[in-house]
């Protein structure tokens, strides 16, 4: 029997789901903000973003777009190799940190509620001789993980996973984003548009993949999650640190004219996964999250 960490999350109908967000989050901002997620993983009760178990979408991206992402092993300019250095902020149980491990990625999971980073030690405890965790290819063997606690904003954590001295940049050749982007108050977006360039190798093999989600959901409901669409990657990502315009309803507004701002990334590939958590269907269960993937220029 699956010990209680082990049990999937409940979900709320909609509106019910909706209201505890907003009475968690409304209004805050800042370290308050940040500490609802501590005070959400405390309760344990309610994580609507907990599936227990890792993205489809990202499997089906490792299996199935190597051409674009390319694999966990990255080639030095002296023909050497080593494995490549992923990230997965606000990496919830740690779930999808295990999946690129399997793969061959070495690995940090970061979270700013320090429960949040017990759970994914407990949960990697559990589950990691089992097989959806085992090496996907036993020539690559799978890589190493650690899940570090702080603020994505800041660099001590850097220190603490072990890669380098304080304050280094370009330091991961795969970052993954799936509840995270979504996750911020739309005000809070261009920070984490002008943070990623800076932990994201500027090596061509390196690579920023986001799980687009949720695509359809109206604006003006707010979040978190918040309303996620294409085209706010795309305005953020394109203009780093700036303040993307919105309209009154919450949705981000393009500019098409407007020239990319220093540090932009560039999207290098967009499709729509072959599958995904539940939650990104529609009633008819066809996928509405999308997946970009994004580099240096």
């Amino acid at each position: 029997m699956p010990s209680a960490t082990r049990q999937p999350q409940r979900d709320l109908p909609l509106d019910e789901s909706r209201a505890v967000m907003r009475g968690n989050f409304g209004g805050k901002s800042g370290k308050e903000y940040h500490d609802g997620w501590e005070a959400m993983w405390q309760a344990g009760n309610f994580l609507p973003w907990d599936r227990m178990v890792p993205s489809p979408a990202l499997a089906d991206t490792l299996n199935n777009h190597s051409q674009v992402i390319g694999t966990s092993k990255l080639v030095l300019p002296d023909g050497t190799t080593r494995r490549k250095r992923a990230l997965v902020p606000g990496c919830g149980r740690g779930v999808d940190v295990m999946l690129l491990q399997a793969y061959g990625y070495d690995v940090v999971g970061l979270e700013y509620s320090g429960t949040a980073v017990e759970a994914c030690k407990t949960y990697a405890r559990e589950t990691e001789n089992e097989e959806l965790y085992k090496a996907r290819d036993e020539k690559v063997g799978k890589g190493s993980k650690i899940y570090v606690q702080g603020d994505f904003y800041a660099n001590d954590w850097l220190e603490r996973a072990g890669l380098g001295e304080y304050g280094k940049e370009g330091v991961f050749e795969l970052i993954y984003d799936y509840t995270f982007f979504c996750a911020m108050h739309p005000s809070m977006r261009p920070a984490w548009a002008k943070r990623m360039p800076t932990l994201l190798a500027s090596d061509p093999q390196a690579n920023l993949i986001c799980l687009e989600f949720p695509t359809n959901k109206p604006a003006e409901s707010g979040g978190p999650p918040f309303s996620s669409p294409p085209k706010a990657y795309m305005e953020h990502l394109s203009h780093p640190g700036e303040n993307v315009p919105y309209n009154d309803k919450g949705e981000v507004r393009v500019q098409p004219l407007a020239e990319s701002g220093p540090g932009a990334l560039e999207r290098v590939g967009h499709w729509q996964p072959a599958n995904t958590h539940q939650i990104g269907k529609d009633a008819e269960g066809k996928v509405n999250d999308n997946i970009s993937v994004w580099r240096h220029r």
